[in-house]
């Protein structure tokens, strides 16, 4: 070794060379970071080799020149973030607490209450009112459909029992007029007085059943094995025997007057508190050429019967008798007012 080095250059040699300081941590430009919890202690590092001095007017090699660094690596710096843009339209704040809707409910909220304009408001008031005239037109060709389906046969037949009806009615009001004008012209009044009222009670006895009576007419029966035949379809029967112009009417021997009323009963049917039953026997006086056709026109009482599966037949005579009787009756407050 020289004997020229400096002292402060031997004591280097001599002493250890002092191991180098941890660079300090950088501060974040974000604030005061928050404090963590103290790490475990690291093991001592091995002390550094010495390297030998370099001699004076040495130039420094391109590596001691450089700074020294950090040992924890460099933080990228954050990037800005932008402002989130705002929802143009936001449909409702959620409220805290508040259960949010479902899809059921948002959708009844859009359609109730409706919103309607007026162009729809009109349309729809012209459909009500097509939509009622339709209807009432429906209803108004229903009236007659019953005849629409009916054969021109039994359309003739309807028509002959309506000319029929009119014209008992004006044979009977002639007839009234000829006894007017007997009883005006006749010398001896009382006595047709007399003649015109026997012949007048025999007719209303034939009505209210206290006489018998006999003439052309037809005989009605209906035969009923599965007892499925009750009393108001007798009692449809019997209306349109009248409708036909049936003038006197017996069933199984029980004499129907305009009083007369049908029940059922335990296998059988009830007429004015008598017990009758099948084969149900109608005996009708009247115009024959009205009575059977009556009975048979479409949906009429001979097809309601068999749809029962009841049995009907009926027969045209030139005589049927009646001759069942009622008791008569004396009203209890009703009085003669001539």
């Amino acid at each position: 070794m020289s004997t020229n080095d400096s002292p402060e250059e031997q004591g280097g040699a001599g002493r250890p060379p002092e191991p180098p300081k941890a660079p300090e941590p950088t501060k974040s430009p974000e604030g005061p970071q928050p404090s963590t919890a103290p790490q475990p202690p690291t093991a001592p590092q091995p002390p550094k080799t010495p390297q030998p001095p370099r001699a004076p007017g040495t130039p420094q090699s391109p590596e001691s020149l450089r700074p020294a660094q950090s040992s924890e690596p460099p933080k990228s710096p954050r990037p800005l973030q932008s402002p989130e843009p705002q929802e143009a339209s936001e449909p409702s704040k959620e409220v805290p607490g508040q259960p949010e809707e479902t899809g059921r409910q948002r959708l009844a909220a859009g359609l109730w209450p409706p919103r309607v304009s007026r162009a729809q408001l009109i349309v729809a008031l012209l459909l009500f009112v097509l939509g009622l005239g339709l209807a009432i037109q429906v209803r108004s060709n229903s009236d007659s459909s019953a005849l629409r389906g009916a054969r021109q046969e039994d359309l003739v037949r309807i028509l002959d029992e309506l000319d029929g009806r009119t014209k008992r009615l004006e044979d009977e009001k002639q007839r009234l007029e000829d006894q007017r004008k007997e009883l005006e012209s006749s010398s001896n009044q009382a006595e047709e007085a007399r003649k015109q009222t026997v012949e007048k009670e025999r007719q209303l006895g034939i009505l209210a059943g206290t006489v018998a009576a006999q003439g052309p007419g037809i005989t009605l029966k209906i035969t009923d094995l599965t007892g499925q035949v009750q009393s108001d379809q007798l009692l449809d029967t019997l209306q349109e025997l009248r409708a036909a112009g049936a003038e006197a009417i017996q069933i199984n021997g029980v004499r129907i007057v305009a009083g007369s009323y049908f029940s059922d009963e335990n296998g059988g049917v009830s007429i004015d508190g008598k017990k009758i039953t099948q084969p149900y026997e109608f005996k009708v006086i009247g115009k024959p050429q009205d009575l059977e056709p009556a009975l048979n026109i479409p949906g009429g009482v001979v097809q309601t019967l068999e749809k029962e599966q009841a049995t009907v037949a009926v027969t045209r005579s030139a005589k049927i008798v009646v001759d069942a009787l009622r008791a008569a009756k004396q009203p209890d407050y009703a009085r003669s007012s001539s």
